[in-house]
Order: C-alpha cells, then structure tokens, then sequence
C-alpha cells in the first residue's frame, strides 16, 4: 500500500495523519517547525493554537457544536486533545494552549505508523499527497501549490488586534456595559468625545506601518480590515463600525458618547482585554503611541501588539471535489484553512474527511460520502462548490447544512433537531468496513 506525505502538522495535518495511521497506512508527516517558523508560530508542537485558545461553542444548538461533537464520535485525536486539555470558558471549549499541542505531538511521534520529518516542503512530492501546509504556508511550498491552480488568487491578509492587561486600564475612564444592555456586563466600553475622537483619527491615519511585503489595502477582507485602513475610508467611517457609540449609555452622563473603543475579554480569568475591531499592521511603536490617545488607555501595558500576516487559501470551488481531491490530479487532496474553511474545528474536520476518504479509498473500501445532512459533509459539500458569488473563507453554520423535511418551532429547536438527526447519520455511517478497520496504533 502507497505511503501518504502529508505536507504540514497543524490541526487538519495532524488529524488527517491519524485517521490514515490508526488504520494501518504508513505516513510521512512532514513539518517545518522547529527547524523553521512562520511569523505567528511560537511552539515546536503540533496542532498550535496561534490566536485564541477557544474551539467555540460547545452547545449542540451551535453548528461547530455540532461539527465537534460528530468528530467525537469519530475518533478525533484533536477533539481528544481537546476535551483533556480543557480549561473552564463556560458554553465554549477552550483549551490550555501548550497542553493541548503537546498531547497532539506525543500520540503522533508515538504512533509507529507515522514518519515525522523535520524540514520545509519545497515540492509537492510524487504519490498521495495531502496538503496541509495552512494560511502561513511558506513562499517555497505556496509557489508549487500556485502552479496547480495558476489562475486562483493565492493571498489574502488577516490582522491581529492588540491586548492589554485590565489592570492598566484607566477605570475612571471607562465602564462595564453591552450594547443596549443585552445579557451581562462583559465589555470594557471606553469613550472620547469629539475632539479626542479627531485627534485620533488624524494620528491613526498618519500613523507609519509595519512593512509587509506584497501588502495593499485591496489585499484583505472586509472582516479582517485593519483599523488605520478603515480610518482613511472617511473621518466617520469608525463611528460606524467597531467605535460605534450606539447603544451605549454612559453611566456617568446618562448619554451616548461620540465614540467608543470596546475591549473585550481574552482569557478565562479575565486580566487581558482585546481591544475590538482594532485589527492592525502599525509598528508597534506607532500602536502605543496611537492607541494610548484613547482616554482609558493612556497607561495601557500591551501584552500583545497587533500583527498582520499573509494568509493562504485557494480557489477550492474550481479546484476540489467533496473529498477535497484536486480534480485535476487526485493524486493530490488538500486539508485545513488553505482550503478556505475558517476556524480551527473546521481545518480539523477537514483533515478528518481527508483521512478516512483517503484511507477507504487506499483499501479498496467503500468511501463514506459524508452527506450534506452532517456538518463535516455540508462544509465538504460548500467548499468544494456550494458557495455563490466571489468564494471567501467559511465557517461551518446551520445555513449549509441540509434543512429538515419538517416545520420545527424555535430557531434554537430547530438547530437542536439538525443536531440529532446528523448525529444519527453519523452512528449509521460507522458502520462501513473504513469505521472498523481501526489498529489505534
């Protein structure tokens, strides 16, 4: 039987190396780091997390609820880690970030199945392989993978915003509210009145950024705007966006301010704040010198400056079929966000499907053919040509999977209902002989 490359240890290569060695297949599991970092990679383990430490809702009335809990019933090694690694985040799933990666690292350096091999890809090698190189994939491997898909626009730019410690805001300055007092208090709100609303905004535009090669304002997604970029499209232009003072009544006036800076919270204790919609590319002395003009953040200690990276995704809609196969070699299948799925569950359950398709069809079984009733199938299904209009980035959402036959009352109901009967799907489908050829090497 073929060994499989794949190229890249993140969560969709690392869950995709799994499935295919738990059932016998040898793998080669090429990974750049430690050797070789990308700018937002810290960690020489496997399936980092490298912004935020939350896999989101864990509820079945949320999809990635959903997504999350068919990867359970299938053997997922990520939601393993996951689920050990857990810390309290209420709804959520989050996890402890080193914890987490390293338990990812152990089981597969472990698993007498699978090859770790220490080094960049520069080339897409010859037999089965599985792409998996993620949204910071290196110059070397993005240019062989730009010639399978030479008329797809490769880059796109994603921004971080910046996080400061609660205890250096100025409290005095700020107050705890949600807009229209919707649920609890859970967001630091920090106004400026009119002139310290310009004075900013003059600075944030004239402020110098960080050089990053390739950049132009065209190059990122409305999403993921940085503010400076924002803040040249019109004086007002963050008033009616992310400083947006709209529902906010400020409890020492009784009144609406003319702007406001939200923060919202980043850890499970509650000591660093992100600050909301401030995605940025300044240099980091321009981002303290700008953002300390908010009132409430003269004093601010930033614990993590604002970065904006090159991400990578292709065209999949033209490229890929449900298996995530390139059409036109299917020798070659593609997993996580390079496919232009968004979030971390996500890349995992992609590398998910990779695997056990791959490894079905490597044994002559019968493939799976997740359908669009389930959340791992739907997100399949939408990627490899269900999207309408310019393809973007996509989390998995109620909206792609298949709707029920029957009226249910209550969105909430209703998602419930999905849920169970995805679920069943899922029981029903581990029945195939793929399901039950597991070593758990």
């Amino acid at each position: 039987m073929d060994k499989v490359t794949v190229l890249g240890a993140g969560l969709a290569g690392s869950e995709c190396a799994w499935q295919l060695a738990k059932r016998g297949i040898k793998v080669r599991l090429v990974e750049m780091k430690p050797n070789k970092m990308s700018p937002a990679h810290t960690s020489p383990y496997f399936g980092e997390l490298v912004c935020s430490n939350s896999l989101r809702s864990d509820e079945l009335s949320n999809a990635v609820g959903l997504l999350k809990a068919e990867m359970r019933a299938m053997g997922s090694l990520i939601m393993e880690s996951a689920d050990a690694n857990r810390v309290a985040a209420g709804g959520a799933l989050a996890v402890d970030r080193e914890g987490f990666a390293k338990y990812i690292t152990d089981k597969l350096r472990e698993n007498e199945n699978i090859e770790v091999v220490e080094e960049e890809a520069t080339q897409i090698p010859e037999g089965q392989v599985v792409i998996a190189t993620g949204p910071l994939s290196s110059d070397a491997i993005a240019d062989r993978i730009a010639e399978l898909c030479p008329e797809s626009d490769l880059h796109f730019y994603d921004a971080v915003a910046p996080i400061v410690s609660l205890d250096s805001v100025d409290m005095d300055s700020a107050f705890f509210a949600s807009r229209y007092n919707k649920g609890t208090a859970d967001y630091v709100n920090c106004p400026m009145d009119k002139d310290e609303y310009l004075a900013f905004w003059q600075e944030l535009c004239n402020a110098r950024e960080a050089e990053i090669h390739g950049f132009d304002d065209s190059g990122v997604f409305e999403g993921c705007m940085p503010v400076e970029v924002m803040a040249r499209r019109g004086v007002d232009t963050l008033r009616y966006g992310p400083l947006k003072p709209v529902g906010l009544v400020d409890p020492r006036t009784g009144r609406e301010n003319y702007a406001v800076v939200q923060l919202r919270r980043d850890n499970a204790d509650g000591t660093i704040y992100n600050i909301v919609g401030f995605q940025t590319h300044l240099t980091w002395g321009e981002q303290k010198r700008v953002f300390s003009m908010i009132p409430a953040l003269k004093d601010a200690n930033f614990v993590r400056y604002g970065v904006m990276h090159r991400n990578t995704y292709i065209n999949s809609p033209t490229l890929l079929d449900r298996y995530y196969r390139l059409r036109s070699d299917e020798r070659i299948c593609f997993a996580g966000q390079i496919t232009g799925v968004e979030g971390y569950v996500e890349s995992a359950a992609s590398g998910m499907l990779v695997g056990i398709e791959l490894a079905a069809r490597l044994m002559g079984l019968e493939s799976v053919d997740f359908p669009q009733e389930t959340a791992i199938g739907a997100l399949g299904l939408y990627i490899s040509g269900g999207s309408v209009g310019e393809f973007q980035p996509m989390n998995i959402n109620f909206g792609i999977i298949k709707a029920l036959e029957y009226r249910v009352k209550g969105k909430r109901n209703k998602n419930a209902e999905i849920s169970k009967r995805s679920l069943e799907i899922i029981d029903s489908l581990k029945t195939k002989e793929v399901f039950n050829c597991e070593n758990n090497h």
